[in-house]
């Protein structure tokens, strides 16, 4: 089966909700509850990051956490939260950012990263490129090189990939370009 049949298969699994808080939803619980799904979402993030050169994974919460933990054990390497403020427990790098209707502030442990370190940031959905900047720039005050982004699924119609400029290398599994199925 090529990545194509299976890139159709996992889109199928995603739940489409139209109005959940003004926006159209992209609900991956569905996939996430196929275990066949499921992992083979992580395997083939997984082939696609095999032996390019990362030492850690960085995943915002917390549907960051569903993908970017197994994909960490999957390829061997560290994996790092990054939290909304107050829920880290030791000393923490805070970042403030507007996101489309108001600000958060995320944070990471400040020994999280080690300078000089290929960081793979991976998060579920791509959508305007605004948290991503923000882990991006988390990332980039301790030291750390972004090597890649990361996403289960990609919301082509919202321009989060041109948002994010050329710098970074981006992949998504799933693209989606409308807000139709």
């Amino acid at each position: 089966m090529s990545k194509t049949d299976k890139t159709v298969d996992l889109k199928s699994k995603i739940r489409r909700i139209p109005e959940f808080k003004g926006v159209v939803f992209w609900d991956i619980t569905p996939l996430l509850k196929d275990k066949v799904c499921f992992r083979e979402c992580i395997k083939q993030l997984a082939d696609h990051y095999r032996g390019k050169p990362i030492d850690v994974i960085v995943s915002n919460e917390a549907r960051g956490f569903i993908i970017g933990a197994p994909l960490a054990y999957e390829l061997g390497v560290g994996f790092v939260p990054i939290r909304k403020k107050g829920k880290l427990p030791y000393k923490c790098v805070d970042l403030t950012y507007k996101k489309e209707y108001e600000s958060d502030t995320i944070q990471i442990h400040q020994d999280a990263i080690e300078k000089g370190q290929n960081v793979l940031i991976i998060d579920d959905l791509l959508a305007t490129g605004g948290t991503v900047k923000a882990n991006i720039e988390l990332v980039e005050k301790l030291g750390g090189k972004v090597a890649s982004l990361g996403f289960l699924i990609e919301l082509a119609y919202l321009g989060g990939r041109k948002a994010l400029g050329s710098k970074h290398d981006i992949y998504s599994l799933i693209e989606l370009k409308t807000t139709n199925p």
